[in-house]
């Protein structure tokens, strides 16, 4: 019998949302996923797109999270688009649900990687960020830069 692997490794990760979103909580969650998903993420063939996370009859799932079929999977492929159920205690789910209803912010995901064999994905508690502000973040990251070439030179 193969001992399983241990430690984390990547599948992909949400590039826009550090752009998009001032992140306040983190979580990390699993995925109720079909055969053939799980193929597909192992080949890395996901794409977020405008992926959230969204609470109903008091269970969260993954929406608009795009896991291309898998090849080989034949008739018992998946479709692409698909809620996906995430595992999460009822008490995170609760506290995540109240905070989207009350204060107007979103859950999305960031990243999703395996962990000791198993796919997770690791959500966010967000609040949108403004023009003005991406633009700060921008210009602040090109300063820090920029000082780190100064420095390197000399």
């Amino acid at each position: 019998m193969a001992a399983k692997e241990s430690g984390e490794k990547l599948i992909a990760l949400n590039k826009k949302a550090r752009h998009l979103y001032e992140f306040l909580e983190k979580f990390e969650a699993g995925m109720v996923l079909v055969g053939s998903e799980l193929k597909s993420l192992r080949a890395g063939h996901v794409s977020y797109k405008d992926g959230y996370v969204k609470f109903q009859d008091g269970e969260a799932f993954l929406i608009g999270v795009h896991i291309a079929p898998y090849a080989n999977a034949g008739d018992l492929g998946h479709e692409p688009e698909r809620p996906r159920k995430l595992l999460l205690h009822a008490g995170e789910i609760h506290n995540l649900r109240t905070k989207v209803e009350q204060k107007g912010l979103t859950v999305v995901p960031l990243r999703m990687y395996f962990k000791n064999g198993r796919a997770k994905v690791e959500i966010a508690l967000v609040r949108g960020k403004k023009t003005y502000d991406r633009r700060d973040d921008l210009k602040s990251r090109d300063l820090d830069r920029d000082a780190a070439r100064e420095l390197a030179r000399h």
